[in-house]
């Protein structure tokens, strides 16, 4: 489960809660939280990821990242897409700087649900900036197009960030969908725990299929 941010401890806990039949793995990213370390770029952060699922000796994994660690799952399946069983994209941002998206954002954030997380603003400014630069790669989008890699785009219904970079990517994507999650905020979790629980269940039910096998 990869948390928001960039830069926050992984505040993923409470959705875990939500899915006791799966075996949830919360990282602090490097220098965040538990985790050593300090400012690194997107390539590194990709390569700590692949360190642990190593480390755990697991061939395969689902991956769901929440807001910029949906940002960070998809380019995590680009760089490694034979080792995610399935990738949930919740209430990520998309491959996107624009100046709409963010005037959207800007105007809604004061009527938000407030959730206070502790966080690094030297690992955020570092990732973010890098991220930024990640997006302006000249085959990013023909390297989308192509990936085998089954991914759900799941957009809350009340989240102040437009989800149309979500829509736009689960229509280039080859194996993706685009569902969306009426009426919550952007941390579910804080009023629709139960909603999110089946969305999230009806999403990861092929994993569980699969693992019975």
């Amino acid at each position: 489960m990869l948390s928001g941010g960039p830069g926050c401890v992984n505040d993923l806990k409470p959705v875990a809660g939500l899915l006791p039949t799966f075996r949830c793995l919360l990282l602090d990213a490097r220098g965040v939280g538990k985790s050593l370390g300090g400012p690194h770029d997107l390539g590194t952060a990709l390569r700590d990821l692949e360190a642990v699922r190593q480390t755990l000796e697991l061939e395969r994994w689902a991956v769901l990242g929440h807001s910029w660690g949906a940002d960070l799952g998809l380019a995590y399946a680009l760089a490694h897409p034979e080792r995610i069983m399935r990738l949930v994209s919740w209430a990520g941002t998309g491959i996107q700087n624009d100046r709409d998206w963010h005037a959207a954002y800007e105007a809604g954030k004061d009527a938000e649900p407030q959730f206070e997380v502790d966080w690094d603003p030297g690992v955020h400014r570092v990732l973010l900036d890098d991220w930024r630069r990640f997006i302006k790669t000249p085959d990013l989008l023909a390297r989308l197009a192509r990936l085998p890699t089954p991914v759900t785009f799941l957009h809350m219904g009340a989240d102040i960030r437009p989800g149309w970079p979500a829509a736009q990517l689960a229509a280039l994507l080859p194996r993706a969908e685009f569902l969306v999650l009426p009426g919550a905020p952007h941390n579910a979790w804080l009023t629709h725990g139960p909603e999110l629980e089946e969305a999230l269940r009806a999403t990861l039910s092929d994993i569980q299929k699969e693992k019975r096998a």
